[in-house]
């Protein structure tokens, strides 16, 4: 089992410690050192006021962020949490990814989804009701740029004529692509584009906000992964070849003084029987120092004895 955080901020408004270079540098490094595989970011370009007083939450660009930390860490994976694709032309993403990718040394894993709110893609000039095609279209065209030369595509928004953009990524013959999204559509596309799938807890009524399934069991998360791997056998691929990311429903988070790492440890070993190969780890946003405490203790706790 190999463990993730996102850089925790989780309200609005958020502690600016966090939003220094040498905050994310510090966050980095605790969570490389603690042993966690994997750091990432949010993708918010234009949140509503609204959707923040609502309970949203604050972003760093992404890429950069993670360019950042990419430079002050040697092992840690770049995983977004995750990139909203429909948000930007997918040429732009095919070379923000691959930068990304040949400056880390390979570290660079691609996790995307969808996108949920309506005003954010207002605010960005894109059409809510196009999301799906759109997201399809950017999974076929960066698998595509990453890989070949001489690309010709024509697009719903864009005409490429016999593109090629290099570098490409360190990483052959590309970097991973994971798909979030708790439905079927999104199964169906991790077995025809993707190398992971990033479902997440929803209770019905966070299902209902999030334009989702709901996910609330550790009985309904492997039902779905069952679907998963009839879905990827269906399509020639060994389901074992993919990953499945989620979040620990036992032990409650390391920043609780009531976080129970037996339970934690308990869930691990029942996620990793159902397929989990990846686990996001929530870290409090409250403080620096705090964070650094909870992921200090989750390694101690949790990594080292799993």
């Amino acid at each position: 089992m190999h463990f993730s955080i996102t850089h925790p901020m989780h309200t609005h408004p958020y502690n600016p410690e966090f939003v220094t270079g040498a905050g994310v540098a510090a966050v980095a490094v605790a969570a490389e050192q603690a042993g966690f595989a994997g750091l990432g970011f949010t993708d918010h370009p234009a949140p509503t006021q609204r959707w923040l007083d609502a309970g949203g939450h604050d972003a760093l660009d992404p890429f950069v962020a993670m360019g950042y930390a990419a430079a002050h860490t040697t092992t840690l994976r770049l995983i977004p949490n995750i990139v909203v694709l429909p948000y930007r032309n997918p040429f732009v993403v095919a070379k923000s990814g691959a930068t990304l990718d040949l400056l880390s040394g390979g570290r660079f894993t691609l996790a995307v989804g969808v996108g949920y709110l309506k005003r954010e893609f207002a605010a960005l000039g894109v059409d809510f009701d196009e999301r799906a095609e759109l997201f399809t279209e950017a999974l076929s065209v960066i698998r595509r740029v990453w890989t070949s030369d001489d690309v010709t595509v024509e697009g719903r928004h864009f005409t490429a004529t016999g593109i090629t953009a290099h570098p490409r990524p360190l990483t052959a013959p590309r970097p991973p692509i994971w798909i979030g999204g708790n439905t079927a559509a999104a199964r169906a596309r991790v077995a025809t584009f993707g190398d992971g799938w990033c479902p997440f807890p929803a209770p019905a009524m966070l299902a209902q906000t999030a334009r989702t399934a709901p996910l609330d069991s550790f009985a309904r998360l492997g039902e779905a992964i069952d679907d998963l791997r009839r879905r990827c056998e269906a399509e020639g691929r060994d389901p074992a070849a993919v990953d499945v990311t989620f979040t620990n429903l036992g032990g409650g988070d390391p920043g609780s003084d009531d976080f129970d790492a037996d339970r934690y440890l308990e869930g691990v070993a029942a996620l990793d029987r159902l397929g989990v190969t990846w686990l996001q780890v929530t870290i409090p946003g409250d403080s620096l120092a705090h964070a650094r405490e909870a992921i200090e203790r989750f390694g101690t706790l949790v990594i080292k004895g799993s």
